[in-house]
Parts: C-alpha cells; structure tokens; sequence
C-alpha cells in the first residue's frame, strides 16, 4: 500500500529517486494529462526538490508555469485551481493501474499545491515523505504551452534560449501529448497569432490575444485545446502542427494597425478541409496602458463566441453524423441535449435520454453527461403531466445524476449549472443561487451560465440583478433561446411596458414554448390585439399542464408570489378578451 509520514528518514525517497518517479509518469501512455498539466506537475515537484515548497502558492504557479503576469487574481480567474484539480484526477488515474508498482508516488494533497512524495513499501506498510531540501540541484525551467509575459529561458534537455522583449512577447510553447481523459470534446488548436504594421504594440496584443484565448478556451472543460510544439529550424515538419495532434478544428489570428486604432481578425476553420465556419474582427482604439485589458476582452469575446454551448464549433459537430469514436458520441450527446433545452420539445426528450443514458453508462466518469441526464429528469419532472409523488421521484433522479457530476468535477460549469437548477426545482433557492454564481465565476465567457443565473434571480423577484445578467447572456448569445427572454418579458410587465413586453415574448417564441406562448397573449391583451391574443391562447392550451392550472406550474418553476398574481390577473384579462363578442 502506499502511504507516508510527514517526516525525513534513512529510507525517505531522495532526489534521483523522485525525478525518476516523475519521469516514469511523463514517459506513460496511461498519464493522460495535458500539456498543461504536465509542466504543472514537473515545476511543483522541482520546486519542491529545490527546497522552495513555501514559495508554492496560487501566484507563483499561475506566473511560473501558465504565463500569468503580476496582476494575477486567483479570485477572478481559477485557472490553477481548476488544473490542480484536474492534475490529481490524472495522477489517481495513473496509479490504479500503470503506476500500481512504481517505487515512489508522487500526489498533490487537496488544499495545497506542495506535493508529496511517498515511497510505495509493500513489506512494512507505510512509506516517508522526502522533505524539501535547499542543496538539491535546482529545478529545469518550465513554462507554460502559451506565449510567455516575461523574458524566459526554457531549458529541455538542450539549452533552447528565447528571449521576450519588453515591448512585445514570444510564442513558446510545450510539446503536444495525448489528451486528458476529462477531453471528450474536440480537438482545438490554436495557431499563434500574426501582427504586422504595429510595431511592438501589435505583436504584444498579438501574443496576449493568444494567450488569454488559450486560457478561456481551457474553461469550457470539454474542449481539447492545443498549442504548436516548439520547433528549430532544423526540426520543421513536413505536416502542418494541427495534422500532427489530429485537431478538428483550427483558431487563427492576426492583428493590424498601431496606437491608436489596431484591428484584431481571428478565423476558425475545420483542419481537415481548411472550410471556414466563422470570423470575426474586433477593432480598438487603444489608450496608454489599455493594452493588457484589450487583450482580455477581445480575448473573451472570441472564447464566448466559440466555446459557448450554442457557439460556432458546437453548431458544427451537431450538423454532423455519430462518430464511431465513444467518447465523440458522449459529447455530442451531451451537446444534443443542449440544443433540446432551446425549446423543451418533448418529442426530444425521450431519445436524448436515452443518449445520455447510454453516454454515462459508456463513460461512467462524463460528469457533463451526468450532468445532462440529470436536467433530462428534471424536466420529465417538471413537464410531465404527472402526480406530485411521481414529480418528487423524478427530481430525485436528477438530484442524484447531478450530484454525481458535481462529485466527479466539482468544478466542472455544466456539473453546476444544472445541479442548481434542480436545487431551484427542489426549492431550495439559496443554493441554486450560490451553485449559479460558482458557475459563472469559473466560466465568465459561459453565455448561458449567465442566463442561468440572471434567471435564477430573477424568478424569485431580484429584477435589479437578474434582469442585466440576462440581457448580457442574450448579446452574447447568437439566437438565444427563448427562456432567456421570459423574465424580460415579465419585468417589463411588471413596469407596466407593455409594447417591451410583447417585443421579449415575441423573441421568447422561437421555441413555441407554452409560457412564451402566455405571455404573447397577455401583451397582446394589453395592447387590444383581440386576434393575436386568441392564437396565442389556443397555442398555450395545448401544454395541459399549464393551461389547467398556470398557478401552480409557476409556483413550481419557482416564482414569488408578486409574479405569480400579476400574470395569472393579465392570463385573465386576455382570456376575458378572446371570448368577448
């Protein structure tokens, strides 16, 4: 068994011993860490090594090892936290089986980036940890698979110097390996971006620009993201960088101009057949010292547009068949059933259940297939024409399947999006509000996290915050789905705005939801609109469940009781409308 004292003795692992157990980690086919995650793992342990574990904080990684400057902010961007995380999982799933019998483990004890080092002593029981040591050989310098914000020199092996001016930085980056087991998703690789008639200014943005976009691309936990290997000249391939990781899609980049006004032009395109599925270009005007914070909002915006559930690369891989692959077929399961949760259509439902039913039952650790499957349940729950017992039943399933989503990654945005929304359905409001915030704080680029929370807010009467996190979801959204705008739709009602308010629900309609379906017929009312408001009726009752008793299927989605007694007085007035003579 392995285990460990903290403490030093005659057999506690020395220093060749621990670089051999890391070697032999880097080295397996079974560590299927990223990049990334790689370098993290090999700068914790040589800075250990080199008798500087106290200097082993969230600052120093996310500078030493994924490029971050000086104005790093663990609180506004998790990116350490997140990959620690994700680095353990990969650790544990080494030693089940490739790593059972290594002489030496290394693991990363939670709360702590200090990792220990316990030799594997089958005979007495118990291992001992080597403790930092100052006269060890000092660690290799390890830099992250981004562009470098600081001069650097990268030893690997050979000596490869590259220097970073100070007016611009340079691409460096980590050799590619084998995806994560977490990566279900596709393939992204990420070219470094071009600058030209800029100067120094253009080639910073430039270098910035890529590195921010790697890091938010990197929140949507799906996604494979790839950087292309360093190379000599000497060493060029004959096979473009993203052919060689088997990349299904491709970002490129350039930036033009110079202070004041640069032009960012980014391009996404399919490796295998260079189509392209989208571009975009973003314009600045750059004040003194606005470079870094161009950066990270053009950054954003791009990651936003790409990386979100109804984003550019989702949109293309729904338009094309099952693959054969198991693990593609689970993310697209999971991306199918996004597309579902536009409209709620129940003729949907019961086919991308049994998808996801299928996706965790091949990949039992798929937290945002769990994660799906349990607001699947949720909606059979709350949808269904059913009995209050058989109801609580079913918010129970996805009570449980979200949980288990949140248990396999806990910081997993699609774990916590829909465990709060079952959480909100169960009535407990705190909760699901809490859950929603975690969301958005570890994927702000997260469009619909955004709406998820603005929703959450919203329903229960906090308009003020709820109502801007919405609008924010739905400018960020290409076609939005129609519940973005139901609480719009109802905010402006309760102002008494009634051309707003047909204006929302009319955009809620796209999915021919039966609540968008009310509202249209209460703003219709209000406006006289006796025909328009009959449609809308007649397309509202055929969701029995709401059309039977509206009270009670907004009191169940949640709604205070200010909501619940102005739009059950406007479902009066427009009913009272449609039947006069």
């Amino acid at each position: 068994m392995f285990a460990s004292l903290d403490r030093v003795g005659p057999d506690a692992p020395t220093a060749e011993d621990v670089r051999a157990a890391l070697a032999a980690i880097l080295s397996s086919p079974s560590f299927e860490a990223s990049p990334r995650r790689r370098n993290f793992l090999s700068f914790i342990v040589e800075q250990t090594l080199s008798g500087k574990a106290h200097t082993l904080k969230g600052f120093t990684v996310a500078v030493g090892v994924f490029g971050r400057d000086e104005s790093f902010d663990a609180q506004a961007d998790p990116v350490v936290r997140l990959e620690a995380g994700r680095l353990r999982r990969d650790l544990d799933s080494y030693y089940v089986e490739a790593g059972r019998h290594d002489p030496v483990r290394i693991s990363i004890p939670k709360g702590s980036y200090v990792p220990r080092f316990d030799r594997n002593s089958p005979d007495s029981g118990q291992g001992i940890v080597v403790a930092p040591a100052s006269d060890v050989v000092p660690p290799r310098a390890v830099r992250p698979p981004g562009w470098g914000r600081v001069a650097a020199i990268v030893v690997l092996g050979a000596v490869l110097l590259i220097v970073v001016g100070v007016a611009g930085f340079r691409w460096t980056v980590a050799p590619t390996s084998e995806p994560s087991a977490s990566g279900r998703g596709p393939a992204v690789m990420v070219l470094p971006f071009t600058a030209s008639g800029g100067g120094a200014v253009a080639q910073g943005l430039a270098d910035g620009v890529g590195e921010d976009l790697i890091g938010d691309l990197m929140r949507f936990p799906s996604f494979r993201v790839y950087v292309p290997p360093i190379r000599t000249a000497s060493d060029r391939p004959s096979t473009p960088p993203f052919a060689e990781v088997e990349a299904d899609y491709v970002i490129r980049g350039s930036v033009r101009g110079d202070v004041p006004l640069v032009r960012v032009a980014v391009q996404l395109s399919k490796a295998a057949t260079g189509e392209v599925l989208w571009s975009g270009s973003y314009d600045r005007q750059l004040e003194p010292g606005a470079l870094i914070a161009a950066q990270r909002e053009i950054a954003g915006e791009i990651a936003t547009v790409l990386g979100q559930p109804y984003g550019a690369i989702n949109a293309d891989l729904l338009q094309q068949k099952m693959p054969a692959v198991s693990s593609m077929q689970s993310y697209l399961c999971v991306q199918q059933a996004y597309r579902y949760r536009r409209s709620f259509s129940r003729s949907e439902a019961a086919p991308i259940l049994q998808c996801l039913d299928e996706a965790v039952r091949r990949d039992p650790g798929y937290s945002e297939a769990w994660a799906m499957l349990g607001w699947l349940y949720l909606d059979r729950g709350r949808y269904g024409d059913i009995d209050d017992a058989a109801r609580l039943r079913e918010y129970d399933l996805a009570f449980d399947a979200a949980s288990r989503a949140v248990k396999i990654e806990p910081d997993n945005p699609v774990a916590l999006k829909a465990l709060s929304s079952i959480e909100h359905y169960m009535g407990r409001y705190e909760d699901s509000q809490r859950l929603a915030r975690q969301a958005v704080e570890i994927n702000p680029n997260d469009p619909d996290a955004l709406a998820q929370l603005g929703w959450r807010l919203a329903v229960r009467g906090a308009f003020d915050e709820g109502i801007p996190i919405l609008t924010q979801a739905i400018q960020r959204t290409p076609n939005p789905p129609g519940w973005y705008f139901h609480l719009i739709a109802v905010d402006h009602y309760l102002r008494d705005e009634y051309p707003q308010m047909l204006a929302a629900a009319q955009r809620s309609a796209v999915g021919g939801s039966a609540v968008s379906q009310m509202l249209m017929a209460i703003a219709n009312a209000e406006s006289g609109n006796r025909e328009a408001t009959q449609v809308a009726l007649t397309e509202m009752e055929k969701t029995k469940i709401l059309a039977r008793d509206p009270a009670a299927y907004l009191r169940r989605a949640g709604a205070t009781d200010q909501i619940i007694e102005a739009l059950l007085r406007g479902l009066g007035r427009a009913r009272s409308l449609a039947k006069a003579q």
